[in-house]
């Protein structure tokens, strides 16, 4: 722990007629108040606090006897100061207290701060139209801190990944570091992973690209966003799948687009449903290598007519492939982006799903005329990566553990798939269809027409299963009532009793 005298104390400039005496007290019971000054933590010796502040040590040994005598603080012989673990009181000017507020982010009712004696209500901070947008998400706040249970969606294994492996590379990182890897680097990402992820597209997805057309961000939340921003004015409308990835669709929105639900069916989007219309959208969102959440592929002459669409009317495309590399049956399919000849598809993936999640780190590979403006965008808004993290999974790639880990969860997810569908046979039939697993971290069940999927997610949660509705995915058009099951990050002994659980919750019902 460190010394009281090591802790930086700030205090606000004496106001000028202000009493030294009144000054530092009215500072010190306010850091105390307002938790500057948490309950328990010691403060700076008088001495040190009269030599920093240039005070006689009997103005603030009578500030602090004070204090004590009003049970603002606790000392003890030769221990120092500390504030009281239970304070005498915390009254609103401490600004402990908040005003509740709305799940936008509007208070619920303006506050009444009172300026001085002359009863006006200064107006309070509130959010914007968009930041009211911005600030909604599809995603859980807090982390997922627990070991994943059934059925946890878009979760690997993390307890199968070779940390130990990965811890070596990184100390070997470290050992070795270079200088270089201490500055700024590039905006666009550490050049050696982009280099590495150029080289691996182009077998297994079939995309002719080189290291200056790969983007390393964080997310491919934040490909969605940059994109969004740099290509889309305030009313533009934006194609995207319904039901389909609620983060896209929420970012879109916050950038002012007009958000356009297509459907999807056995096919994937129905690209003819969406030129029809909306054929003066800018941008189409798509999964087309595994459509979120209903898992068909994108067909090939959807593809072929919607990057038609694209070169007729100068928009672009943003495929999220997010988990192609786990298909458990046939070949792999290559990207759309593979059949883009004329630069309008920004293709998305990302090592998170693949890796563990608080890796991070994705990539974009983008046409050459967005390169530039997209870097720059990224460099004015995050930055970029971190680039020793970057170094660490370059090295993870270019040594070949990359292509062995997919491999060896490729089997092992393919196993877990084949567990989930023969227990749902056997415990739930009747009351949950699963559709047929040839890719991916998880699949959709389907419950009977009519079913409220909100309600069957509700009870399953009583019975300790995690499972999303696919009605969270819905945008314009109903969804099919369903659920997300993700098998991946589970054992086939706790895909079993997961089932079996959630027979137990479906079935309660339906009596």
């Amino acid at each position: 722990m460190r010394r009281a005298e090591q802790i930086e104390l700030a205090l606000a400039p004496r106001p000028e007629g202000v009493l030294l005496h009144r000054w530092l007290y009215d500072e010190l019971r306010k850091a105390i108040l307002s938790g500057t000054l948490p309950p328990g933590a010691r403060l700076p010796s008088t001495r040190d606090l009269a030599t920093r502040f240039r005070l006689s040590r009997g103005t603030v040994l009578g500030v602090f006897a004070q204090l004590d005598a009003e049970g603002y603080l606790s000392g003890a012989v030769g221990r120092g100061s500390f504030v009281a673990a239970e304070l005498p009181d915390r009254r609103i000017d401490s600004g402990e207290r908040t005003s509740p507020r709305k799940r936008d982010g509007r208070p619920l009712a303006r506050e009444r701060h009172h300026d001085g004696d002359s009863g006006t209500q200064p107006p309070v901070v509130e959010l914007s139209a968009r930041g009211r947008l911005l600030a909604r998400s599809a995603f859980q706040l807090s982390g997922r801190t627990r070991p994943a249970r059934a059925f946890r969606a878009s979760q690997p294994d993390l307890d199968a990944f070779p940390f130990e492996l990965w811890a070596r590379l990184s100390a070997n990182r470290v050992r070795r570091a270079q200088r270089d890897l201490l500055r700024d680097g590039e905006a666009q990402g550490y050049r050696p992973l982009r280099e590495v992820i150029a080289a691996y597209v182009g077998p297994s997805r079939g995309i002719r690209c080189s290291a200056d057309n790969v983007v390393v961000l964080g997310s491919v939340q934040q490909a969605i966003d940059l994109t969004a921003r740099l290509l889309l004015d305030p009313g533009d409308s934006a194609w995207t799948e319904d039901p389909g990835y609620p983060g896209a669709r929420f970012v879109l929105e916050a950038a002012g687009a007009r958000v356009i639900g297509v459907p999807v069916d056995a096919a994937g989007v129905d690209v003819s449903w969406a030129r029809l219309h909306a054929a003066t959208a800018r941008l189409a969102f798509v999964t087309a290598g595994r459509q979120a959440p209903l898992g068909p592929p994108l067909a090939l002459e959807r593809r072929l007519s919607l990057l038609e669409w694209a070169r007729d009317r100068g928009a672009v495309i943003i495929e999220d492939d997010y988990d192609s590399e786990y298909r458990f049956e046939g070949h792999p399919l290559a990207a759309m982006k593979s059949l883009d000849d004329h630069g309008h598809v920004i293709y998305c993936g990302t090592f998170s799903k693949l890796l563990f999640p608080a890796l991070r780190t994705a990539y974009a590979i983008l046409p050459d005329r967005l390169v530039e403006p997209f870097v720059a965008a990224l460099s004015s808004t995050a930055r970029h990566v971190p680039t020793d993290q970057q170094s660490v999974l370059h090295d993870f790639i270019a040594d070949g553990h990359f292509g062995r880990h997919i491999r060896r969860m490729r089997m092992l997810y393919g196993e877990r798939a084949e567990a989930l569908t023969s227990a749902v046979e056997r415990h739930l039939s009747g009351l949950l269809a699963l559709a047929p697993i040839v890719a991916g971290l998880d699949a959709p069940a389907f419950l009977p027409r009519g079913a409220d999927d909100a309600d069957a997610a509700r009870r399953a949660a009583r019975e300790g299963i995690e499972t999303r509705p696919l009605s969270l995915y819905a945008i314009d058009h109903p969804a099919p009532p369903g659920l997300v099951l993700g098998f991946a990050s589970i054992g086939v002994e706790e895909i079993e009793s997961g089932v079996i659980a959630l027979a137990r919750a479906l079935t309660r019902r339906s009596r």
